[in-house]
């Protein structure tokens, strides 16, 4: 425990300490409060259940080249609540560019007291696998680069922080710690890509009755040289079946979401952005679409509702 640790400890701080600047951001997320794996490690296995999560989402609808993103994520306890293991992947099309990547989590977590609450670190590893096809473009001037295509993969790592309680959370991850430029097959010159996304996440939960709970969530996202991202939602759950929330991107878009629960182990969802900059006039909103899955363990219970 003391060796997973360090090793988070150092790599975030060596790489908030690295002021380079790089022109890239993380994919958003409508439901990221139902698939924090996508980001934070150190959440694999803190629910009572093998769970499933697949998302689509559909960025900037009407615009040629926007975003469109599938995210994929599985996770279960392994050992009690001591261990957890799990695996998440992203497909990402933006313009010429696509970038698939998947990782293997794993997690260790400690009890802190005996009402639930827990504190957890974890890893991850995988590969970013990024291709260019320029042959789709438009071209005018013929001396642009066009008809041609390149692929390569790198190797990154992810490591995080995760506390949590029946109706807390508080988490503190960066899902790709190495840095690196990409390698641009064309002119053979590199170029900057990625830097570091460090992600800070907050939810309470509060109890209003027996029938209706509301959760506070706030994700604040943070690259180097770049203005904090922030998303603050407000979500009800009612009779422990419908939820309908809000979300606010700062200063970038207003969404609603809401999800249906059947029985006990499916959720299906639908979300809704609002663009609140100049792009409103190019575009007619970002939709998402939400699939999760709960295979509950033996002798487990009902998980707390801090998740919805």
């Amino acid at each position: 425990m003391k060796k997973i640790i360090f090793i988070i400890s150092i790599g975030l701080l060596c790489s908030i300490g690295n002021n380079t600047s790089y022109a890239q951001q993380d994919e958003q997320l409508t439901f990221q409060s139902l698939n924090p794996l996508s980001y934070n490690p150190a959440y694999a296995g803190s629910m009572n259940s093998i769970n499933i999560t697949a998302i689509g989402r559909f960025q900037w609808v009407g615009m040629e080249g926007a975003p469109n993103t599938q995210w994929l994520s599985v996770h279960a306890p392994i050992v009690g609540k001591s261990l957890g293991m799990g695996i998440h992947a992203v497909n990402d099309q933006i313009g010429t560019r696509n970038r698939t990547g998947a990782f293997y989590d794993i997690s260790s977590s400690i009890r802190l007291n005996n009402n639930g609450a827990r504190l957890a670190f974890g890893l991850s590893a995988g590969m970013d696998m990024i291709s260019k096809d320029f042959s789709t473009l438009t071209i005018h001037d013929q001396n642009d680069i066009h008809n041609t295509r390149y692929s390569y993969s790198k190797f990154n790592m992810g490591a995080g922080i995760f506390f949590y309680s029946d109706k807390t959370y508080v988490g503190l991850s960066m899902p790709r710690i190495l840095k690196y430029k990409e390698d641009n097959q064309i002119s053979n010159v590199q170029h900057g890509l990625y830097a570091q996304h460090l992600f800070l996440s907050l939810g309470q939960v509060f109890e209003l009755n027996s029938s209706f709970k509301l959760k506070a969530s706030v994700l604040a996202k943070h690259t180097p040289e770049t203005p904090i991202a922030l998303d603050i939602g407000l979500h009800t759950l009612m009779y422990d079946k419908f939820n309908i929330g809000v979300i606010y991107r700062l200063t970038e878009a207003l969404g609603v979401n809401a999800y249906y629960q059947i029985k006990n182990y499916m959720k299906v969802g639908y979300g809704y952005e609002f663009p609140m900059n100049r792009l409103s006039n190019f575009q007619s909103g970002t939709h998402e679409i939400l699939l999760q899955f709960d295979i509950f363990m033996k002798n487990s219970v009902y998980k707390s509702p801090r998740y919805f």
